[in-house]
C-alpha cells in the first residue's frame, strides 16, 4: 500500500515542484524534481493574474448551497425509501438507482434547454438548485445507511405519538452524521472540482469560479504554466485539509454504507 501511495503521491509532487520552477526548467528533460533556484514569485503573479479572491468567493457559495441542498434532499429521500413502508418503494429506488446508468453528456442539452427556458443562464440557479431534488448516488449511500440503523428505534417512537419527520430530525439524522458527512464531502467536492457546469451557464467572468479562472492561464498560443501550477497547489490544498481533519468520519461512512441490504 506505501509503493502504491507513492506511485499515486508522484502527480502531486510534480505539480508541488512545478511550481516553484522558472519557465525554463518546465519542460526539461530529464525533469528537474527540486528546481534550483526556487521561483516562489509564480504564486504571487499566479495569484494577482485572475481576480482569485472573487472566484474563490463565488465557489464557496456554490459549494455551500450544494452541500446543504445535497444532504437535505437526498437524507428525506433515503429516509422515505428506507424506514416508511409503502408500496412501491423498492421499485422506484431501483430506478432511481438505474439513472445512474445514463452518462451525462446524453441529458446535457436537454437540461441546458431547460435552464434556458427558466431564465437561469448566467446565473448561479442551474450550478445549485439540482442538489436541492436529490441525486441517486447520494440516496444509495444514505438508503443503506438508515436501513442498518434499528427499526425498533423508529417504532418505539410511534408508538408514542412521534411524526416521521420527529423520527427524521431527532432519530435517524443524528445517528447518521457518520454517512452525512461523507455525502457532504463527496458534494463539497464535486462542487469545488466543477468545471463544466459553470463553463456551460456563467457568461459574466464576474461570477466566474476557481475551476474557470485557473483555465485562464491557458491561452491559444502559450500557456503561463508556471503560474497555473502555484494557483492549483492553491486551491488543492482545502481539499486535502479538508479530507485530513474529516477522514475517520469519511472513511467510517463509507464502510458502514451497504452493510444492509
Amino acid at each position: 500500500m506505501i509503493a502504491l501511495s507513492i506511485v499515486y503521491l508522484v502527480p502531486f509532487v510534480w505539480l508541488l515542484s512545478t511550481s516553484v520552477k522558472p519557465d525554463a526548467q518546465i519542460f526539461l528533460f530529464p525533469p528537474v524534481w527540486i528546481p534550483q533556484p526556487l521561483h516562489w514569485k509564480n504564486y504571487s503573479d499566479g495569484l494577482t493574474a485572475i481576480p482569485f479572491a472573487r472566484y474563490l468567493g463565488n465557489t464557496l457559495l456554490i459549494c455551500a448551497f450544494t452541500v446543504v441542498g445535497t444532504v437535505w434532499s437526498s437524507s428525506m429521500v433515503a429516509y422515505g425509501l428506507s424506514r416508511i413502508p409503502w408500496r412501491g418503494r423498492e421499485v422506484l429506488f431501483y430506478a432511481i438507482v438505474g439513472t445512474m446508468l445514463l452518462p451525462p453528456q446524453v441529458t446535457m442539452v436537454p437540461v441546458f434547454s431547460i435552464f434556458k427556458t427558466l431564465g437561469w443562464l448566467d446565473t448561479y440557479l442551474p450550478l445549485t438548485v439540482p442538489s436541492f431534488l436529490g441525486g441517486a448516488f447520494n440516496v444509495f449511500l444514505l438508503r443503506q445507511f438508515f436501513r442498518g440503523i434499528p427499526n425498533e428505534l423508529t417504532e418505539a417512537a410511534r408508538l408514542d405519538g412521534a411524526s416521521e419527520w420527529h423520527n427524521y430530525r431527532h432519530i435517524v439524522l443524528p445517528l447518521a452524521k457518520p454517512a452525512l458527512w461523507t455525502v457532504g464531502l463527496f458534494a463539497f467536492i464535486g462542487a469545488w472540482n466543477d468545471y463544466l457546469g459553470p463553463l456551460i451557464y456563467l457568461f459574466d467572468d464576474r461570477k466566474y469560479t476557481l475551476s474557470l479562472g485557473l483555465a485562464m492561464f491557458r491561452g491559444q498560443y502559450s500557456a503561463a504554466w508556471g503560474q497555473m501550477m502555484a494557483v492549483s497547489v492553491v486551491v488543492t490544498l482545502p481539499l486535502i485539509i479538508l479530507f485530513f481533519f474529516t477522514q475517520r468520519t469519511f472513511v467510517r461512512g463509507i464502510t458502514m454504507t451497504g452493510m444492509k441490504g
